[in-house]
């Protein structure tokens, strides 16, 4: 196989995948919490074992979150909570804590303050934060202090990680830390009644998308070209004298 037929096929897989990408953050425009996401890429050197030419590959080597806070969007619920700063929420899962910046928060029937999937959001002391059902007023303020009617329940646990890029998608917004150790954070803030947007930026999306759809069908001339060019040289070359 010819090195320009090797280039294009490798770039159009590639492209396949920037595609995929690009779809999910479009799929999740109006997910609250949403990170938008990329590809990163690399580039490959290999030696052609019968020519010995250099190929200059591209290839991905993993993903890359935009970890920029969001638009925040007010609501008329006292439960949703946006988080301005690196922090983020704390629930618990069968699998153990997982975290998320997802605040679109409800109570269960037991008065619990949980996730729309029924996750317990969890306080300071990584406890279950439960309203009394005869609370009229639920308060939350910066600091992640709930008071229900004039009675103080708690505090909302907020943590930070070293590297957050390295958080693990799990799906429902949530994040799992795999081996890293939740921080405490200090510096972010709740606000109470708002929900943080997803940051993907639709009209910057929608360039990505033309940008690689075109790139794709310049890979897939090449190829076509190329392949062309193959046949009509065994063409020439089997031709009768």
């Amino acid at each position: 196989m010819e090195n320009s037929l090797i280039i294009a096929l490798a770039r159009q897989s590639v492209l396949d995948r920037q595609m995929d990408v690009i779809a999910t953050n479009l799929a999740n425009l109006q997910t609250a919490g949403f990170k938008a996401e990329n590809l990163i890429f690399t580039e490959i050197i290999e030696t052609d074992p019968l020519t010995g030419d250099f190929l200059s590959i591209v290839h991905d080597v993993g993903f890359v979150r935009d970890l920029s806070e969001g638009p925040f969007v007010g609501t008329n619920s006292s439960l949703d909570m946006a988080i301005h700063g690196d922090g983020y929420f704390v629930v618990d899962t069968p699998d153990g804590p997982r975290y998320t910046r997802h605040g679109v928060f409800q109570l269960d029937a037991l008065g619990k303050i949980v996730t729309t999937e029924g996750h317990p959001v969890l306080n300071s002391g990584g406890a279950p934060i439960a309203i009394p059902l005869a609370a009229s007023t639920i308060t939350i303020t910066r600091d992640g202090t709930i008071s229900a009617d004039t009675n103080e329940i708690g505090r909302i646990k907020l943590v930070r990680f070293d590297d957050p890029q390295a958080l693990s998608k799990v799906g429902s917004g949530l994040y799992d830390a795999k081996d890293q150790t939740p921080q405490p954070t200090n510096d972010s803030e709740i606000l109470q009644g708002m929900v943080e947007s997803s940051n993907v930026k639709g009209v910057v999306e929608m360039t990505r998308m033309i940008d690689t759809v075109r790139a794709y069908q310049a890979a897939a001339k090449l190829a076509d070209t190329e392949h062309q060019r193959i046949l009509d040289a065994i063409e020439a070359l089997t031709a009768p004298a």
